[in-house]
């Protein structure tokens, strides 16, 4: 594995206003919070403080909700769709023209490479406003009744690993079906939400239509026990996905939920072995493992094991790990030391379980938050790498030599969400896709998104659907 220093590029910090604080963004205003409270964000690359953000009490969530409330009665749910698509698509033109800033201050804040946040997260946020502004007129054609009503203020939690997409999936279809939004992003990774309160402000959005309200676990379940949210989104981990569904349940409040995953990379003799080792690369080491449907669980076939390992440890070589805001960078920061120390732990537990723990010979910087590649070989099923979510780059191999065997130890596991099927054979993938319990199943590919796809998942997964047309049902009364 080979380290870089840090070579600036075009697309440098020097792009991007970092303001030493930020305020909350309430009713189309940044105002300071009631309490005066406040955390700083810190670069997970360098561990330096890149901006003090305000903390959001639960009267300044109380004062969003009320914001919020009134831009839906007084504003929002009496535009036309068509006028709703025109607020959307502007959003999404914005995001498109502010690309290279949204981008760098994501990899400033999350540590993730400059080429994924430019290539990926960015086009595929302003992809899911501008196919979700197509839906703002045509709602009644979606399945959900012939005049689908919104439900009134939505209330969403989104996670720090894809900050500004998975603001993009909460925020477009609720918008779209006519909703309005009080939003709060994980405290690790506030920046990005907050540059999009500025891109709202730049569209002439309704004062109040979104409202971002920064801060930690206490602002999110002040958020999600408010009697004045319809409706409540989370993407994050399984055990506060549970704390929630309890706030919630009994309330008559819509919930979905898209939570952890232990996802299954399945690759059968037939396959082509060095298509299917880039899948297991991108499924694994993409966005340093901090992917929900990570493939994290490798199934081979146990008479293509050994080669597929060689071929593996060899691209593995290839990665490079340093700077994220360098453009060579295959493998970034881990987001905080707090996910660091989780990550090793696992590890640790791995190897004390008696798997056997191989990374590529790698110089990881001085500073900052990072873990090398690292992939598990000799795992049994009941070892914790092979059924916790690690959440970083780390991929443990079981064997199997059976279809049946192989549907059995990928369904072996709490969670539901996602699998990815390697084979020649389109019967085969058809026949493991009908048994494997999974929200999304993938061909001979892995992490391959559209906004019109739908997403989610089963068991401890979490439930409901983000993306495509099932998206808005969440949104609408009478839907799911």
């Amino acid at each position: 594995m080979t380290t870089f220093d840090y070579a600036p590029a075009p697309e440098s910090r020097a792009i991007v206003a970092l303001r030493s604080s930020y305020g909350l963004f309430i009713d189309g205003d940044f105002v300071e919070p009631a309490g005066g409270g406040s955390f700083k964000t810190v670069s997970p690359s360098t561990e330096e403080v890149l901006a003090e953000v305000a903390e959001a009490s639960a009267e300044d969530v109380d004062r969003a909700v009320k914001a919020a409330r009134r831009a839906y009665t007084e504003t929002w749910s009496k535009l036309p769709g068509s006028q709703r698509a025109k607020y959307l698509f502007r959003i999404a033109r914005i995001i498109q023209e502010r690309s290279r800033e949204l981008a760098v201050l994501e990899t400033l804040d999350n540590g993730k490479p400059i080429r994924e946040s430019r290539d990926f997260d960015v086009p595929m946020a302003a992809a899911h406003f501008t196919y979700y502004a197509g839906w703002a007129d045509k709602l009644g054609y979606s399945g959900f009744g012939p005049d689908p009503q919104p439900l009134g203020v939505a209330g969403q939690v989104i996670p720090w690993n894809f900050p500004l997409l998975m603001l993009a999936w909460k925020i477009a279809p609720a918008l779209a079906c006519g909703n309005t939004v009080v939003l709060k992003p994980a405290e690790t990774t506030p920046l990005t939400a907050l540059l999009f309160a500025e891109i709202c402000r730049q569209a002439d959005l309704p004062p109040g239509v979104v409202n971002i309200v920064t801060g930690a676990g206490a602002t999110g379940r002040a958020l999600a026990g408010h009697e004045g949210v319809d409706k409540v989104a989370f993407t994050g981990s399984t055990d506060v996905g549970r704390q929630i569904a309890k706030a919630v349940a009994g309330t008559g409040k819509k919930l979905t939920l898209e939570l952890g995953g232990k996802a299954a990379n399945i690759v059968f003799d037939d396959a082509p072995l060095d298509q299917a080792v880039e899948g297991i690369v991108n499924g694994i080491f993409f966005n340093q493992g901090h992917v929900c449907c990570a493939g994290s669980r490798l199934l081979v076939q146990e008479s293509v094991a050994g080669e597929v390992l060689t071929r593996l440890k060899r691209r593995m070589a290839t990665l490079r790990v340093g700077d994220p805001l360098d453009k060579n960078t295959d493998v970034g920061a881990i987001n905080s030391a707090e996910q660091l120390a989780k990550i090793r732990h696992l590890a640790d537990a791995g190897e004390s379980e008696g798997a056997q723990r191989w990374s590529p010979p790698c110089e990881l910087p001085g500073q900052g938050f990072w873990f090398p590649p690292t992939i598990f070989t000799g795992v049994a099923q009941s070892h914790r790498i092979a059924r916790e979510e690690i959440f970083g780059p780390v991929l443990s191999i079981i064997t199997f030599r059976t279809p049946a065997e192989a549907v059995e130890k990928a369904n072996n596991t709490p969670y539901g969400l996602s699998a990815g099927v390697w084979t020649d054979k389109g019967s085969r993938i058809l026949w493991m896709a009908d048994r494997l319990r999974a929200g999304v199943v993938w061909a001979n590919t892995f992490n391959t998104f559209d906004p019109s796809s739908p997403f989610g998942g089963y068991k401890e997964s979490g439930y409901g659907r983000e993306g495509g047309r099932h998206g808005l049902e969440s949104y609408l009364k009478g839907g799911g």
